[in-house]
């Protein structure tokens, strides 16, 4: 008797494009349709707030020059809600733009006009470094604690004790960037590698803080911030945590 076939392939990804040109809204959905994604476009974001309510969305294409809204607005109110990837559309000319969409959240941006093929290209790899966050997460939630030189960082508890088992306050950036920084001991990380890392702890951390956060993160675990034992400096390349790190399951 034969087996019953059964579908294996992966669920096709869902996009949400959110653009007030009903013109841009079909070319995108019918190239994105055509090259394995499931699209969904909308004008504004009512109507992605509503499309959001009914179905799963995997990525948001979001113009932010919408008429009569402030696109900025909703890409703040995508990310206060959850870690979907966010990618921006702007006019060449708005600069301003770009910057306060990827400081408040979005992962990725094109400027208009774009090229459909370049538009695709960079959705599979957001969607790629997802998925990789996902698993990585997945396999952060079996860890209770980090330690390391006497100190403890309590994952679930979001609390940090010095080796006197005092609590050190830490701002949800600071335990964001020593969470990543921990996950990956004796490895060279870029900004744009803690950046990634960091969403995987709700972080409030943006680019152009890195510098300043590590900062303040090794003034409260260093002995000497000037001459850092933990978060050491690799020039041109990044950062480093230098120490052994035990893990607490």
């Amino acid at each position: 008797m034969n087996e019953p076939m059964t579908d294996t392939a992966a669920p096709l990804p869902r996009i949400a494009v959110v653009d007030d040109d009903p013109s841009i809204r079909q070319m995108v959905a019918e190239y994105l349709n055509e090259n394995d994604m499931c699209v969904t476009a909308v004008a504004t974001g009512a109507e992605l707030h509503a499309l959001m309510a009914q179905e799963t969305v995997d990525l948001v294409v979001l113009d932010l020059r919408l008429k009569g809204e402030d696109g900025l607005q909703i890409a703040r109110q995508l990310r206060e809600q959850s870690g979907i990837p966010i990618l921006i559309l702007t006019g060449r000319t708005e600069e301003a733009d770009r910057v306060m969409g990827l400081e408040l959240g979005a992962d990725d941006y094109l400027t208009k006009p774009f090229s459909l093929r370049e538009l695709l290209a960079r959705l599979r790899a957001l969607l790629r470094r997802a998925n990789a966050q996902a698993s990585v997460a997945d396999k952060l939630n079996a860890i209770r604690a980090y330690r390391f030189g006497g100190w403890e960082l309590n994952i679930g508890l979001r609390k940090l004790r010095d080796q006197d088992g005092r609590l050190v306050e830490l701002t949800n950036g600071e335990f964001s960037l020593l969470a990543a920084f921990l996950s990956t001991p004796h490895r060279i990380l870029t900004r744009e590698q803690l950046l990634d890392l960091s969403r995987l702890h709700n972080a409030e951390v943006y680019d152009r803080s890195i510098d300043v956060q590590i900062l303040r993160l090794r003034r409260k675990i260093e002995a000497d911030p000037a001459n850092p034992r933990f978060i050491t400096t690799e020039r041109g390349a990044g950062y480093v945590f230098a120490a052994p790190v035990d893990i607490v399951r």
